[in-house]
């Protein structure tokens, strides 16, 4: 059983070891859970990971209860079916497919998912930064997109929000390189304001276009006003290029006026089109587990080499046994991939 340091990284070393631990079959433990969080340990979002998991490879599992800090994950043979997932809270759709989609995009049938949760959190991604950034970034290495609709939009602390997500067989996933971003050809986005004026969602998407039309000329972002349990809003942007895609999204925060926060997400996809990397800061780390997966060797020009980034290497390299090479200077991030075939 690998052993694996849950302290560094947080949250992000659970997903990716229950992720990989459950397509490649090999059991882990995985011990200080978020051991310096004000919370430290399982929270519920990432109980409902480990546990359905576990359903997808009939794994064994010890200390899977809110507030432990040490789990074993012992998967035995894997299982996929469509079902349904409530996360029961606010808890993030967007985290909880980081530690699904790894392994379902492996299987030998269409997966249907329908997930109620979070649809945008602090320190999450927005449910449209999966669909719009995400998973049409993973596609490059081969995986057939997977389908996202969007039923319900949830915020915290009552969440309620309802996704959809289907998910196509993947025989096996081929080594990218992304070196060069070229021009960006438009920038579009969503500001989605739920149960508030719709003018909040428009002063929202203003603050974010107002700022971009200062650089770019084609922006197209969409206000949405939609009915949720818990007030809320969230902005997400992307700007969409000859050879990959870079976004950025922000939620709202109590008493910071919409224009701001739209502001403050056009200012981050600024930083990250500057940057000319080809994959931004949120993309560095998420991308990680698949060109480990991938075969051949894979090259990536990230915007920034995060905490994330690192641990999700680590915990890669522990698990499957690949080496990682970072040029801390250009940013280039390149592996040999072991080629998984299921």
């Amino acid at each position: 059983m690998i052993e694996i340091d849950g302290s560094i990284g947080w949250g992000q070393v659970l997903r990716t070891a229950i992720a990989l631990s459950c397509l490649i079959l090999k059991p882990v433990k995985i011990i200080n859970i978020r051991k310096d969080r004000p919370k430290p340990g399982l929270m519920n979002q990432h109980l409902m990971g480990v546990k359905t998991a576990a359903e997808f490879c009939n794994a064994h599992v010890k200390g899977v209860n809110i507030g432990s800090m040490d789990v074993e994950f012992s998967p035995k043979k894997h299982y996929f079916e469509s079902k349904y997932i409530d996360i029961k809270t606010a808890g993030s759709i967007s985290l909880l497919l980081q530690t699904l989609t790894p392994f379902l995009i492996f299987s030998d049938k269409e997966i249907e998912l329908a997930m109620k949760g979070g649809t945008a959190g602090l320190g999450a991604p927005t449910i449209e930064f999966m669909k719009y950034l995400t998973f049409p970034i993973i596609s490059k290495l081969g995986v057939k997109e997977p389908e996202i609709k969007i039923v319900q939009q949830g915020f915290y602390p009552r969440g309620g929000g309802v996704v959809k997500i289907k998910f196509f067989p993947t025989e096996k996933l081929n080594a990218i390189k992304l070196l060069e971003r070229g021009k960006v050809e438009k920038i579009k986005g969503i500001s989605i304001s739920g149960s508030l004026p719709i003018e909040v969602s428009y002063r929202q998407a203003t603050g974010a276009k107002n700022l971009l039309l200062e650089k770019f000329e084609d922006v197209e972002i969409v206000p949405q006003s939609v009915d949720t349990l818990s007030r809320g809003t969230s902005i997400t942007l992307w700007a969409n290029c000859e050879k990959s895609i870079l976004g950025s999204d922000c939620i709202g925060k109590k008493g910071v006026p919409a224009e701001t926060i739209g502001r403050e997400s056009a200012n981050e996809l600024i930083k990250s089109i500057e940057s000319n990397a080809v994959l931004d800061k949120y993309m560095s780390d998420q991308i990680i587990p698949y060109i480990a997966l991938a075969e051949g060797k894979s090259e990536v020009k990230v915007e920034e080499i995060t905490e994330h980034c690192r641990t999700n290497m680590k915990v890669c390299e522990q698990i499957l046994g690949v080496k990682f090479d970072v040029d801390e200077k250009k940013k280039i991030i390149s592996v040999e991939g072991i080629g998984y075939q299921k």
